[in-house]
């Protein structure tokens, strides 16, 4: 196993292809309660080129016009099977390799060509042929060709610089990125020895998290009063307690019930007594006032008139006789005090008590239990830690530790050697580049000083010397072309055979994952063993391990544990088993009993209701005191009465009369305060009293009845169900502790799997030796170096030849056609300029040729 990690860290960093990976559901449970702590890595998952990155875009999509043909896989494969055959298929071979043959093909076309032609245009040129004769022969078109000429040229010589321009840009890039080849690898090398690191804190942190799980497991255990206690007596509430409720209104009714009927009857013999004392005042003054009526006074108009009206309203002053006749209700208060002789309110508050004492009854029966299960707890916990320091992870990193020493020693020992070699491709590149920028300068040089330099009324030999400098320039432009361009294509050719193969063959089907598809073919690495991966880890070739899962698995940032599928040598599952370790906890709980003796109210209290009900004050005719009460206690208002009576004795003359009736006035409202008011006030405590116990009295039987049978619900379901009661919250509260260890058991099993060791930074080595340094770094730069290059260098035809063309406008010729008798044709000659040359055939004379003036 040790030997397998190893490889994927020297594999990862040198470059080879092994990694892989393995589909998994790594979707924990939803409510983990647990999380290991983020371990940071500093190697990025991914490498951006950032804006170069569309040329790049420019050479893959070159590339796929020139090989569009899928991954050659079943090739491959059949390739390695028969590497050691002397027979290879090569027609398929060549097949997939047609397009990049046909362009080394092109490519030795013009290297072989190329010096040859320019060796026979150099000795055409130097016998005066292919242009090489200083003499230019005018033509109509001349200036339009001219013209073509240079802008193609220029053309060209555009596209030219584009490619020079992608070449320095990818000799750069090789150059920068190889300088930061040794931060990149530090960072890889920091990242691997975290992952060593971290493992052991992540085991420790696992084992840790056991007594977090124990701590709580032994706070419910500690709390078993509210906890279990509690969930009992929330079952049983909600059927005892609005019984006892009721019953408890009830026992304040009974005692409302009593104050009112005292204050009933003292009530009633107040008023017997106000009443009989009013209706004797009301006499004495009525004889009072009969008496002062007999005044001789009376006999005379008008005062007999007055009289008279007095005489006539005595008879309205009197009490009301009914007040003395209401039935007393000492029968009813004496049942009523029997009924308050059993304390109705101390049974229903037993019943509260007997609910209320279910959490601490509770607890004092569990006590040997909760030890039994807390040892239980505290065994679960060393065997956790044994198994855990039995996993393999450790002695596979251990052994891993090795591999990244040495291999870190390795690449910080090969480093200056490979910056050494790229100093070399840098310089050979910036030499080339600079060499097609030196012909492309001379061809530019050529078209600024030709078209600056030229002079449409300048014969071609009387041409300036900037236009035959510029003629100059191209041609030395067009001799350096062919002296260095079959070179150029050598290079080209050379680089392009190699990048577009390692691009086509390695950076693709990497990225793709088409290459370990290749190397997971079963048997093809090893003829007996149909897995590699599994064969060489548990010798197990049957078992599908294959490297594009673990490499996928390590991506998704999976644990070594899960990742190379370590439960077929240390099954995790079977040394944690968690029915075993709960099935410890389920059988201590199973012996854990509750007794429960929930007090009601008993026969006592039942027959105090039943009392209650029977005691008469539902049967009272309260109309009957009621219909006192909204009755006044005398015949008439007396102080209207008074008043009335004041009035009519100042309408008297002065004298005894008068006197005596305004004397008999004001004890009437002396009565009025000192007998009627206290009657009246009697009456509204009266009435008040009555109105309670009319609401108390009406509907009493039923509603003793109602409390009876509730009462009788409640003792039923206590009798029937208080057992099964305590046995389901029993289970439940065992369900609780046990479900503590299940979850935690599980996150152990899910993050060992998981989570723990996780192989990420060793896919991410890979991705950098063969994603980053080898694609990213060295072959897209170098694709798009002969990409640059290539594509100047075969663009050095086409402007060569319009360089070769265009110097014959711009370079001082030796002679020059001449004709006579310029002025036969006066448009014709104001049709070319006043250029001393006329045109051949419009004349009808065949080549006259003349030396230049400068000659003669």
């Amino acid at each position: 196993m040790a030997l397998v990690l190893g490889s994927l860290l020297l594999l990862g960093l040198c470059g080879n292809s092994f990694s892989g990976g393995q589909p998994s559901s790594t979707d924990a449970p939803k409510a983990w309660n647990y999380e290991l702590p983020a371990t940071n890595y500093e190697t990025q998952d991914s490498h951006k080129a950032g804006p170069i990155g569309i040329l790049f875009e420019l050479v893959h999509i070159f590339l796929y016009v020139v090989q569009p043909r899928d991954f050659p896989e079943d090739t491959l494969r059949k390739v390695i099977q028969k590497a050691y055959e002397s027979k290879i298929d090569y027609d398929k071979i060549v097949y997939y390799e047609a397009g990049i043959i046909l362009c080394c093909v092109l490519g030795l076309l013009f290297i072989i060509l190329m010096p040859l032609v320019g060796y026979f245009f150099c000795m055409c040129r130097c016998c005066n042929k292919c242009g090489g004769e200083m003499h230019q022969r005018q033509k109509e078109n001349g200036p339009f060709l001219r013209k073509c000429f240079a802008i193609s040229l220029l053309v060209i010589c555009i596209i030219i610089s584009i490619g020079i321009f992608y070449g320095f840009v990818a000799n750069h890039q090789v150059r920068t990125r190889i300088k930061r080849s040794r931060k990149l690898a530090d960072s890889n090398f920091k990242d691997l020895r975290t992952l060593l690191n971290e493992t052991p804190e992540q085991i420790k942190y696992i084992l840790a998290q056991y007594n977090t799980t124990k701590d709580k497991a032994f706070t419910d255990l500690n709390s078993i009063n509210s906890v279990l206690g509690g969930g009992i007596l929330d079952r049983l509430r909600p059927n005892i307690i609005p019984v006892l409720d009721e019953i408890k209104s009830m026992a304040t009714a009974i005692k409302e019930t009593k104050e009112a009927l005292e204050n009933m009857n003292s009530t009633l013999k107040s008023l017997h007594q106000q009443s009989t004392q009013l209706s004797s005042s009301l006499t004495s003054v009525k004889t009072s006032l009969r008496s002062s009526l007999n005044d001789p006074l009376c006999l005379v108009r008008p005062s007999s008139e007055i009289c008279n009206s007095i005489r006539l309203s005595l008879s309205q002053l009197n009490s009301n006789p009914e007040l003395r006749q209401l039935p007393p209700v000492d029968a009813e208060l004496d049942n009523v005090n029997n009924v308050l002789r059993t304390d109705l309110d101390g049974l229903v508050q037993q019943g509260y008590q007997s609910l209320n004492d279910i959490p601490d009854r509770v607890q004092r029966q569990t006590t040997t239990v909760v030890a039994g299960i807390k040892r239980v707890l505290n065994s679960i916990g060393s065997d956790i830690d044994n198994v855990t320091q039995r996993l393999p992870i450790q002695d596979i990193l251990s052994e891993f530790s090795v591999y990244v020493n040495n291999t870190e020693s390795y690449i910080h020992r090969n480093l200056p050697t490979l910056e050494e070699y790229d100093s070399y491709w840098w310089l050979g590149g910036l030499v080339i580049c600079s060499l097609l920028t030196l012909i492309v300068i001379f061809y530019y040089l050529g078209l600024l000083c030709g078209v600056c330099g030229y002079d449409r009324h300048a014969t071609p030999t009387t041409r300036g010397c900037v236009s035959n400098t510029g003629g100059v320039f191209l041609m030395v432009g067009v001799g350096l072309s062919f002296l260095f361009c079959w070179i150029l294509m050598i290079i080209v050719v050379l680089t392009f055979v190699f990048g577009a193969n390692v691009e086509k063959l390695i950076c693709e089907p990497y990225t793709s994952k088409e290459l370990f598809q290749v190397l997971d073919t079963p048997y093809l690495l090893n003829e007996d063993w149909e897995y590699y991966l599994s064969g060489k880890l548990f010798n197990k070739s049957k078992m599908k391990l294959t490297f594009e899962q673990v490499y996928s698995d390590c991506k998704k940032n999976r644990g070594t544990y899960g990742t190379l599928h370590l439960q077929n040598s240390f099954n995790i599952s079977e040394r944690l088993n968690i029915n075993e370790h709960t099935g410890s906890i389920s059988s201590e709980l199973e012996s854990l009993k509750v007794n429960l003796n929930i007090f009601l109210l008993g026969a006592a209290g039942r027959k105090n209701l039943q009392d209650f009900a029977a005691c008469g004050i539902d049967r009272m005719n309260y109309d009957s005191y009621l219909a006192q009460t909204g009755k006044s206690p005398a015949g008439v208002n007396l102080l209207s009465f008074a008043y009335d009576l004041e009035a009519k004795a100042n309408s008297l003359p002065p004298g005894n009369l008068r006197n005596s009736l305004k004397r008999d006035a004001q004890t009437i409202k002396t009565i009025h305060q000192q007998r009627v008011l206290p009657i009246e006030q009697s009456l509204s405590t009266l009435y008040q009293s009555v109105k309670i116990l009319q609401r108390t009295g009406n509907g009493l039987l039923e509603r003793v009845t109602r409390i009876l049978a509730s009462l009788d619900f409640a003792q039923n379901f206590i009798t029937n169900n208080t057992s099964s009661v305590i046995i389901e919250e029993t289970k439940k509260y065992g369900r609780t502790i046990i479900g503590y260890f299940e979850h935690y058991l599980q996150w152990i099993e899910f993050s060992i799997s998981e989570k723990v060791a996780s192989c990420k930074p060793v896919a991410t080595a890979l991705d950098t030796a063969v994603d980053v340094f080898l694609c990213s770094y060295i072959i897209d730069p170098l694709n798009l170096f002969w990409f640059g290059i290539g594509k100047a260098t075969v663009f050095l035809l086409p402007a060569l030849i319009f360089a070769v063309k265009l110097a014959k406008y711009y370079r001082r010729m030796d002679s020059e056609d001449v004709y006579d008798d310029v002025e036969t044709i006066p448009m014709k000659n104001m049709e070319n300029g006043n250029n001393g040359y006329h045109k051949d055939h419009v004349y009808g004379i065949h080549n006259p040729v003349m030396t230049s003036p400068s000659q003669h």
